[in-house]
C-alpha cells in the first residue's frame, strides 16, 4: 500500500522510535587523515574549508559506516591513505540514548573486517542497518544526466538502507551473473556449443529466481517512493512540474510495457518472464558472450511532465530532480524505520540558486542530524546555524 504523505512530509501518526545520530567518529589512515577524533551532536554540524582540505573525507567516512561504500569511488583502495596498508573507520552511534560502536577495517586486496560493539561480525554487511545515511552531493547530478548504472545504484542502495537483507541478494545476483557470463563466453568459442551450454538451464533458473526478487523489490520501492518524490520536487522547485519515475526493464516487450506502466506482477510471473526472455535472447547472448536480461540491464526513467528529464530538463530542473530523489529517500526511510537517517549535504548549497537554498534549508530543519560541508560560511543559509568546524589540510577544529 502506498503511504499517505502529509504536506509537511512527516507522515501523520508515524511514531518516532527514538533519536539516532553519530556522536563520535574516529579515523585512522582514511583518505588524507593519518588520525582524527571528532565529536558530534544531534542537529546541524557544518564543516567549512577550501577544496582539497579534507572536509568531504569526513562525511564520506560517515557514509561508509552506513553503507560500506563511498559516494565518490567504486573501489576501496583510494580510501586508504597513501603509504598505509589499511584504514579504520570507527563511529559511535546513539539510538534512544544508548550508544553502539561500529568499526570497519578497510583492507584493499584482502577481505574487509567489521566489529559491532566489541564483537567481530561474520561479514561486514552484518553491520548494515545500525546507521542509515542519505547523502546529497554534486555527483548526484548524474542521477538525472548520467548512465543507467547511476540510477540502478540509487535504487539498490535505498533498498539496502530500507531492508539490509537486500545486500545479500545483490551479492548473490552478482555472483550468479558472473558465473553465467563466464559460461556464455566459453560457449561462444567452444567447438561443441551444445556441450558447453549443458549447465546453462541451471544458471538460468538461479538468475531468474534472484533477479525476479530484485526486480520485484525495485518496483515496490519505486511505487512507495513516488508520493514523496512529487512532494519533494514541488518543495524544491516551487511546484513547477510533475516529477515521476517509471521502470525500464530488459525483460520481453509485453512484460516490460506492464512494468513501465507501474504494474507490480507476482514473483512467479516475473520468474516466468525471465525464462521467456532468456529463450528469446538465447542466440544473441551466446553470440555476445554476456547476459542481456536482468536487473543489471534495467533503468529508471525520470520524467518531468510528459518528457524524460534526461536530455530535456534544464540545469536547474536537473538539480531539483536529483535533490528531490534524495529528500524522497530520506522521507521514505523516516516513515518506514521510524527514525531519521543522518542527512549529509556535501558541498551542495554552492550549486543551488538562492531560492532552492532557502527551500532546502526549510525542508531539512527538523532532521535529527545534518552534516554539511561548504567552502565558505556564506554558502550555508543562516537558518541552519549549528556547530561549525574549520577544516584546514586535514586538521579539524571547532570554529
Amino acid at each position: 500500500m502506498t503511504p499517505a504523505v502529509d504536506p509537511q512530509f512527516r507522515v501523520a501518526g508515524t511514531p518516532r522510535l527514538g533519536d539516532v545520530f553519530v556522536r563520535h567518529l574516529t579515523l585512522k589512515d582514511f583518505r588524507s587523515y593519518e588520525s582524527a577524533d571528532l565529536e558530534f551532536s544531534s542537529g546541524v554540524s557544518t564543516f567549512v574549508g577550501l577544496n582539497g582540505q579534507g572536509k568531504t573525507n569526513i562525511v564520506e567516512a560517515v557514509g561508509y559506516l552506513a553503507s560500506l561504500s563511498s559516494h565518490r569511488v567504486a573501489q576501496d583502495a583510494p580510501l586508504v591513505r597513501a603509504g598505509a596498508e589499511q584504514a579504520i573507520v570507527r563511529g559511535a552511534v546513539v539510538r534512544d540514548g544508548r550508544e553502539q560502536q561500529i568499526e570497519l577495517e578497510i583492507n584493499p586486496g584482502r577481505a574487509n573486517r567489521a566489529r559491532l560493539g566489541r564483537s567481530p561480525v561474520t561479514r561486514p554487511r552484518d553491520v548494515l542497518g545500525t546507521l542509515r545515511t542519505v547523502l546529497f552531493a554534486p555527483e548526484d547530478l548524474a542521477l538525472v544526466k548520467g548512465d543507467p548504472g547511476e540510477r540502478r545504484r540509487f535504487l539498490d542502495d535505498l533498498l539496502v538502507a530500507r531492508q539490509p537483507r537486500w545486500a545479500g541478494a545483490r551479492s548473490d545476483y552478482d555472483k550468479i551473473l558472473k558465473q553465467r557470463n563466464a559460461l556464455l563466453k566459453t560457449a561462444r568459442s567452444a567447438p561443441d556449443r551444445a556441450a558447453a551450454l549443458a549447465t546453462l538451464p541451471v544458471w538460468d533458473s538461479h538468475l531468474a529466481s534472484v533477479g525476479a526478487n530484485l526486480v520485484y523489490a525495485r518496483l515496490r520501492l519505486l511505487r512507495d517512493l513516488q508520493p514523496y518524490l512529487q512532494l519533494a520536487y514541488d518543495e524544491v522547485s516551487a511546484g513547477q512540474s510533475e516529477a515521476r519515475t517509471s521502470y525500464k526493464s530488459s525483460l520481453y516487450a509485453e512484460l516490460a510495457d506492464q512494468l513501465a506502466a507501474g504494474e507490480v506482477p507476482e514473483l512467479v510471473d516475473l520468474e516466468a518472464g525471465f525464462a521467456k526472455s532468456f529463450e528469446q535472447q538465447h542466440r544473441a547472448e551466446v553470440e555476445r558472450g554476456q547476459t542481456l536480461v536482468g536487473p543489471h540491464r534495467d533503468d529508471v526513467v525520470l520524467q518531468l511532465g510528459p518528457l524524460p528529464a534526461k536530455g530535456y530538463a534544464s540545469h536547474g530542473e536537473s538539480w531539483s530532480f536529483a535533490l528531490a530523489l534524495r529528500i524522497a529517500a530520506f522521507q521514505l526511510l523516516r516513515h518506514d524505520v521510524g527514525t531519521d537517517p543522518v542527512l549529509v549535504l556535501d558541498d551542495v548549497f554552492a550549486e543551488l540558486d538562492a531560492g532552492r537554498r532557502r527551500r532546502l534549508a526549510l525542508m531539512v530543519a527538523d532532521c535529527e542530524q545534518v552534516l554539511i560541508t561548504a567552502a565558505v560560511d556564506d554558502d550555508v543559509p543562516g537558518s541552519l546555524a549549528g556547530n561549525q568546524f574549520q577544516v584546514t589540510l586535514g586538521e579539524v577544529a571547532p570554529s
